[in-house]
């Protein structure tokens, strides 16, 4: 196995001391040291060829980005519905969706998570939730795709059996029914889930949102994920038009609505939670359920700004997520950093949230939302080498925080990224697949999308 050894570089461990010029070494896929100064003498024992030293002068090394929301298959749907609520966007964009073959998917989640990896992310989850009948196996599509780009991937079997007919927002056409649901999932669990260490593929459950399931799918897809020993996600509170619905429909707010059939607890994690209540926020941070932010996302779509910093201070977890690419187009996760610790100070105040804090959300935070922050989301010997290397020289130099740089300024270049020790980038460039092909697939992903639109358009 390839030693690899990062020397002179700001050391950001997320979970405890900073080394400027300081040195983290790699054996395999694994961490094994971390520390001030030049790396231990030993760590460059062993045939020359077995060592890589990576000059990190100039470099803020981080843990890699973990994506805690997403929707690759939006990378083909990027630009529509541009002045629109939420409600307004789904229901545009739910016809040609419901078009989308495994092709259109392959190509999408291709450039979708390119683009992430660009950005630091070296784990990232996604909720796939439509499924049209004779389209492929849109999940291996995707699955195939990260295996391709070298990611650790979290993808989520999603799902609805609530259209129009049953007072739902899809069309009855984009819904399947509980059986077939239930069946697809166990069986996508069964076929892909790995939950051994170091794993670089594992499933959730994840119905879409309360309103766009029923009341039994939501029951029994929290059955079937606790059999089976994964972790549930979905979308919740992010807007008030949810909040609306809810109530009208089960006199509740939509977090007491899935407190009330066991939908809380540390193996969950929820996209948004833009409007909680006080006792939404106690509640989660009791029953240690995650939360997915998604700035750029709830801004775009004027849904409102989360209420992190109060979910911080009760003890939640907390984790970084870009959401679907036709909602926040063309958003690095990096940048989410910045727009998080922005958009909590323009509510808050300059104290809500800093750039030390925002980082962790993006990292550990993330972790804890995936139940992986024993492996992911800190630099720490014995933890998965996810690792990302970034140049905060020249212009940035103009700070002389690194992490402030980092968080506060445009996305630096990335020197270098590692998955399991592995170079996924390297000097600011895809390299497990060509980044000029990863963009193609997903311009071709657009273009075949939008034809077969046309069939219902």
């Amino acid at each position: 196995m390839t030693v690899r050894i990062i020397e002179n570089a700001h050391v950001a461990t997320v979970s405890g001391d900073e080394y400027p010029g300081g040195h983290i070494v790699v054996d395999g896929d694994r961490i094994t040291a971390v520390g001030a100064g030049p790396a231990p003498a030993a760590a460059s024992a062993g045939d020359a060829g077995d060592v890589e030293r990576i000059d990190g002068t100039g470099c803020l090394a981080t843990p890699g980005l973990v994506n805690s929301h997403h929707h690759l298959y939006q990378w083909a749907s990027q630009g529509l519905a541009t002045g629109s609520t939420l409600f307004e966007w789904l229901t545009a964009l739910y016809k040609p969706w419901s078009k989308m073959d495994a092709e259109v998917v392959a190509g999408a989640a291709t450039a979708g998570l390119g683009w992430l990896a660009k950005s630091g992310c070296t784990t990232s989850t996604d909720h796939h939730y439509l499924f049209p009948k004779g389209r492929g196996d849109l999940f291996a599509a995707e699955i195939e795709a990260a295996a391709e780009l070298g990611l650790r991937f979290h993808p989520c079997r999603g799902s609805m059996d609530r259209g129009r007919s049953k007072g739902g927002l899809p069309p009855d056409e984009a819904v399947e029914d509980l059986d077939t649901i239930l069946a697809e999932t166990a069986a996508a669990i069964d076929r892909y889930h790995d939950p051994s260490p170091g794993s670089m593929l594992r499933v959730a459950v994840a119905p879409c949102s309360p309103f766009s399931v029923t009341r039994d799918l939501l029951v029994t897809s929290a059955e079937l994920a606790r059999d089976k020993g994964v972790r549930l996600h979905t979308h919740l509170a992010e807007t008030l038009d949810e909040e609306e619905h809810t109530r009208r429909q089960f006199g509740m707010t939509p977090a007491e609505y899935m407190d009330s059939i066991g939908w809380l607890g540390p193996d969950v994690w929820l996209a948004h939670c833009v409007h909680l209540h006080d006792t939404d926020v106690k509640r989660l941070a009791e029953t240690r359920t995650g939360t997915a932010h998604c700035p750029s996302s709830n801004a775009r779509l004027g849904s409102g700004i989360a209420r992190v910093s109060h979910l911080l201070e009760a003890g939640a977890a907390v984790g970084m997520g870009v959401d679907g690419p036709a909602s926040a187009e063309l958003v690095p996760l990096a940048g989410e950093i910045r727009q998080a610790i922005y958009m909590q100070r323009a509510r808050y105040g300059p104290g809500a949230l800093t750039a030390r804090q925002a980082l962790e959300i993006a990292t550990l935070g993330g972790a804890r939302c995936l139940g992986r922050e024993d492996e992911i989301g800190s630099l720490e010997p014995g933890k998965l080498a996810d690792i990302a290397l970034w140049r905060v020289d020249g212009f940035h130099a103009a700070v002389d925080d690194p992490v402030v740089a980092f968080a506060f300024g445009q996305t630096p270049p990335l020197r270098r990224l590692l998955v399991g020790g592995r170079t996924v980038v390297q000097d600011d460039t895809l390299v497990t697949v060509p980044q000029d092909e990863a963009g193609r697939r997903g311009a071709a992903a657009h273009r075949r999308l939008m034809k077969l639109a046309e069939e219902v358009l």
